[in-house]
Order: structure tokens, then sequence, then C-alpha cells
């Protein structure tokens, strides 16, 4: 059986606008957009607000995401996400930590009901403050540590004294490079 395949030519009109000019001429898809984020409506600003302290039964990892994504972005949100990420993050710890050791024999179930109390408590103050930041109000946690504020603090310090201090070499040692001043490896080449 011998099969025969023919192909057609087929004319195809195309368009050819003279106003968009030559390719060199033409803007790539992302020129012209902005690379600083768009900021949010109010009403979205306010439910996401309200969602990152809502979120907080689940630990603090989703006010966290919702801060770094809100920054300058969304005011109200960003604060509020703060506000529920600092609040979170200790009993987040605690529960881990419990969960972890309700493992051990004997002693286990008092560390599985510490943890269980934790959330539940977490739980149920996170859903006051979402109640409270719906309605448009700052909410301030009363028993807040302050621990994430802590942490990120500790690391801009860091990464500030890290920016002033210089180049660090493998040992670990910082390295003082002067203006003009070479360095080995530059010499090297």
């Amino acid at each position: 059986m011998i099969c025969t395949v023919s192909i057609l030519k087929v004319d195809v009109p195309v368009s050819t606008n003279s106003s968009r000019g030559t390719d060199e001429q033409q803007k790539t898809p992302f020129e012209g957009v902005s690379a600083r984020p768009h900021p949010v409506s109010v009403t979205d600003d306010q439910q996401l607000a309200t969602l990152a302290h809502m979120l907080g039964f689940a630990g603090c990892l989703p006010s966290i995401l919702i801060h770094r994504w809100s920054r300058g972005r969304a005011r109200f949100t960003q604060q509020e996400s703060l506000e529920a990420a600092n609040f979170t993050f200790g009993p987040t710890l605690i529960v881990i930590a419990c969960a972890l050791l309700a493992f051990v024999p004997y002693v286990g179930w008092a560390f599985a009901l510490i943890g269980a109390a934790t959330w539940l408590a977490l739980a149920v103050f996170s859903v006051i403050a979402a109640v409270t930041v719906n309605k448009g109000r700052p909410y301030v946690y009363r028993f807040n540590w302050y621990l994430y504020d802590l942490v990120t603090r500790h690391r801009a310090e860091r990464r500030k004294a890290r920016q002033e201090s210089g180049p660090i070499d493998a040992t670990g040692e910082i390295t003082a490079v002067r203006p003009g001043q070479r360095t080995q490896d530059t010499n090297e080449r």
C-alpha cells in the first residue's frame, strides 16, 4: 500500500503595520514596567492584615511570608503581619519543641499537653486579633515578646558589621583593605 502525501502551498496574508517601525524601534515586553511593586487597595490591605493574624494558628511562617511580601506595598498589612509574626514566633517554637519531646517515654504526655495548650492559646488569640483587624483597627497582643524583631535586628546588625568590616579570608579573619591597596589574589593575576 502506497500513501501519497501532498503538501499544499497556502499564502497567508501578513499585515505590515508601518506604525510599529523596525525591530530596533520596538519596545521589549517589559520596558516601561516599574520594578517597584504597586500598592494594594485599602480593602485588600485590610484583608491581608486579617489573614496574617488569622493564619496564626498555623504558626509564624504565614505571618512572616505576608510581612515579607507586603513591604512597600501595604502599610497596614506590613504593620499587622509584623505584630502577628512577633506574637506567633515564640509559641511556634514551643509547639515544635513540645511535639518533638512528646515522644519521650513517661513524660511525653506532659509535653504533648503543653504543646496542645500553647497551640490552643495561639489559635484563640489569633482569631481575636483577626476580628479586631478586620474592623480596620490595629491590634497589639498583650503578651508579645517581640522575638522575631530580636532575631531580625540581630541579623541586620551582623549584616551591617560585615559590610563595614571588609572582606573575610578563608580562616574567618577580617582583612583590612586600604584604598589603593591590592589584595593578594589581585597581585597574582
